[in-house]
């Protein structure tokens, strides 16, 4: 009775210390970032940079890994640092924001009769500084939500736990959308969910910088679909509920796909 009592004494701060192990820098990390981007945000208009270009809240989570890096520093490295293992195709990879952002802005424009297509040339800014910002503030983003808080999430939960919680956090974290309309608000959180699943699916194998710029670089082309080819910033529900539906309909392959790879593998494995 007395080595069972300990047994289970040792059971319980085992798994208290493997709680603390992520809770703490996931905590942490998630509240900087919120604050962080709020700050951002508040201060952007004085900076005068334009929102069109890039938005400073989108360093929020940078600030949240620079902060887990400061008071977990080990941990942050083993979670930022490169690894050998290549991953899924970027062409693949890369591709899946561009049948996002067909699967929207298609039936938004036959529903509206309106293409919502937006010539380059006229943006108030030069299309180039656009893309190379748009590049910069996405990996602002993703090294916090794909490079940190992903694979510490996968320490402790299977893969696709882990992405859609990323996906429910990094939704949750663009506070002003929640003030929208309902459909608009479950529209976006669906897009968010469905989107960290791809990434964390495609991503699973990959490290380090090559990871950062995979995730950055399907961010930052989903922003600029959305930017030439939706209207969502109006706040009408309907182009944001089409591209949640349409974020979710270009998970369902690689959700397939992950599960034929774990097919093959286990009876390889087995055997």
């Amino acid at each position: 009775m007395r080595t069972n009592m300990q047994t289970s004494l040792r059971t319980k701060r085992t798994n208290t210390r493997t709680r603390r192990r992520w809770t703490a820098p996931a905590g942490v990390y998630s509240v900087v970032a919120f604050l962080a981007a709020g700050a951002l945000g508040a201060a952007q208009p004085a900076t005068g940079i334009p929102t069109e270009v890039v938005q400073l809240t989108q360093f929020g989570p940078a600030l949240g890994v620079a902060v887990a890096a400061l008071l977990w520093p080990s941990r942050t490295r083993g979670l930022l640092r490169d690894g050998p293992a290549p991953g899924a195709s970027p062409r693949l990879l890369l591709a899946t924001p561009l049948l996002i952002i067909a699967l929207s802005a298609i039936p938004y424009a036959l529903l509206t009769g309106t293409p919502h297509a937006t010539d380059p040339l006229s943006l108030r800014h030069p299309f180039l500084l656009i893309v190379v910002a748009q590049l910069v503030g996405a990996c602002g983003e993703e090294i916090g939500w794909r490079c940190f808080l992903q694979p510490l999430l996968r320490t402790r939960f299977g893969l696709l736990t882990a992405s859609a919680t990323v996906g429910v956090v990094w939704g949750l974290w663009h506070v002003q959308v929640l003030a929208e309309a309902p459909a608009y608000a479950a529209g976006f959180l669906l897009a968010t969910v469905a989107m960290s699943v791809v990434l964390g699916l495609a991503l699973e194998e990959v490290a380090g910088l090559r990871r950062l710029l995979l995730a950055g670089a399907f961010h930052a082309l989903v922003n600029l679909g959305m930017l030439l080819f939706m209207d969502e910033e109006t706040g009408r529900p309907a182009p944001m509920v089409l591209f949640g539906l349409a974020c979710a309909v270009a998970a369902v392959p690689w959700i397939r796909r992950s599960r034929r790879r774990q097919a093959v593998t286990i009876p390889a494995t087995a055997g």
